[in-house]
This record gives structure tokens, sequence and C-alpha cells, in this order.
């Protein structure tokens, strides 16, 4: 019987690992697989291998780092769209928020997160997830466009810089990019599968999980309900005053998020999702900034991917 080739694609950068723990993990699962471990060295690195993998029929490729790599590996995986070849993925968790690893209920702990990859590789467990797309680029957990898009945006800025990523320099940062932002003048139009569109948007978040983010280990959750089952969501901010914004934030933080309708739109089981803008706007997936632009295309895509559980 052949062997399960496994890609482990691993970020030497990620905040949770280090390179001893990232060997002791290469062992432990060449014990169950012909293994290649491959570190990244620069942006698009992750994508280029896992696409190679998938064009070399590799079985399974593995994302050993946060939610960046994960990202990446999956653009690289579907880079010729869906299709049968295209490798399980599987996840060992090692950035400062793992969303996607969290939503999928991976173990946090990364010794107990291979062991259960190495179960699922034993066993041959798969759970085929549903991913979003805005424009040709694919996303696991959300995608923001403006204030969201900016405080990110900011934020790799100061990495460049040497920075350490922590959620109290994005706090920081968020507080910064929202007193020095436009909050009288909405510059978003978000177009619904059924017609409706709302022009009085200042931000927008689309979720394809639950909960949009963390902050520490408190869930941020805008979009209640929403799994890797079901289409795309989303929260338009329509109001922008400071007290308005920190009390929707206070109410959507925890186990029991009450959104309300005053401050925002909000939709679930969204199929597309067209946002055009009054401008260039900066727009994010996953935490990874993108280039402003003026209109963008979200579409939720059934049963993308397979993931190794």
């Amino acid at each position: 019987m052949r062997a399960v080739r496994v890609l482990v694609v691993a970020n030497p950068n990620a905040t949770a690992t280090t390179a001893r723990e990232r060997d002791v993990l290469a062992h432990a699962l060449g014990s169950a697989a012909d293994l290649q471990l491959v570190e990244t060295a620069n942006r698009g690195h992750a994508a280029a291998l896992a696409c190679r993998a998938m064009r070399d029929g590799t079985d399974v490729v593995v994302a050993l780092g946060g939610d960046g790599t994960v990202n990446e590996v999956v653009n690289g995986l579907l880079t010729d769209g869906v299709h049968d070849a295209v490798p399980a993925m599987g996840i060992v968790p090692a950035g400062s928020t793992n969303v996607f690893a969290r939503a999928l209920g991976l173990p946090s702990d990364r010794i107990e997160a291979t062991g259960a990859l190495l179960e699922g590789l034993r066993t041959g467990s798969r759970r085929a997830v549903s991913l979003g797309m805005v424009d040709d680029r694919w996303f696991v957990f959300a995608a923001g466009v403006g204030f969201d898009a900016a405080v990110v945006g900011s934020v790799e800025r100061h990495r460049r810089r040497g920075t350490r990523s922590t959620h109290t320099l994005y706090a920081r940062v968020a507080l910064r990019e929202f007193f020095r932002g436009d909050r009288r003048n909405p510059k978003l139009h978000v177009e619904l599968p059924d017609g409706t569109t709302h022009d009085d948007v200042f931000f927008l978040i689309v979720a394809n999980t639950d909960p949009w983010t963390y902050a520490g280990n408190r869930p941020l959750r805008p979009t209640p309900g929403v799994t890797l089952d079901t289409d795309l969501a989303i929260y338009a901010r329509r109001r922008m005053g400071a007290i308005g914004v920190l009390y929707g934030m206070a109410r959507m933080s925890g186990p029991n998020p009450r959104i309300g309708k005053r401050g925002a739109h909000v939709a679930r089981d969204l199929e597309t999702v067209t946002v055009r803008c009054d401008e260039p706007m900066p727009m994010q997936v996953d935490g990874d900034y993108l280039e402003p632009r003026e209109k963008m295309v979200f579409r939720s895509v059934p049963r993308a991917l397979r993931i190794v559980l």
C-alpha cells in the first residue's frame, strides 16, 4: 500500500512555534507518511509550494503557522479551482489568533493538534468546508472593506518595521485609524442577491465563520450562526459614532452576542455580495492587506476544500 504523501509548509516566523518544535512535529508526522517539510522564505512562498504540491499529486498539504499561512496554502491548493485532484489540507495552528483552526474545532496546543492530524491521516477522516472568494482571491474565515482593512494595513506596516504583532498593537492601531478616518460620509454601497442595496455603509465584514476574530481569548461575533457549512454573512456598519461603535463591539463579544440593527445591517446565507465604493477603499482577506479598489464581488463556494480532521 502506497504511503500517504504529505507536504508540511512551515512558517519559521509563526508566533507560537520554534525550530525545535517544528522538528519534533515533523518527526511525528513522518512516522505515518511520506513526509516533506519546507519552510517559507517570503510572502507568497506558501502559495507556490501548495500549488506545486497540488499539481504533483501530493495527498495532503499541512499548514504549520497562523491564519496567513493557512490562507496562502488554500490559495495555492485552489490555483486551478475546485477539482477532485486538490489535496486535502491539514492544519497545525502556530499563530497568535488561529481563527480558522478554532472554527474547525482543532486543539490550540500544537502537540494535540498534531495528534489529531495523525489520527485523521490514519483513519482517512476528511471534512468538506465552504470557502469565500473575492474576485480571484480565496478566504477561509473573513474579509473586510474599509476601516477593518485599514487597521490590517497599518499593522502590516508596523510589522515590516520589526514590531511584533500583538493584540495590544491591533487595539492601538484600531483607535488611531478610527479617530482619523472619515466618520461622516459613508462610501460603500453593498448589493445583496435579492436586489437589496445598502448605500449607507462605512465598513464591511464578510464572514465565512463565527467568530469573526478574537480579542485575546474573547470571541467577536458580528455574524453569529455562520458556519463552514453555510453561505456568507455580512456585518455592514452604518453608524460610526464612538459610543455606538464601542457599544456594538461589546454586544458582539462573548458567548451570547446581541447584534442590534440600528448601527449595522446584518444578513446571512448570501451566495454573493457586490460592493461598490465612491473611491478606492482598502480590503483585507484573513488578515492579509490588499490594495484599495473601487469594486469587489464576494461569493461563497460550497464544499471547496477537504480538511483532515
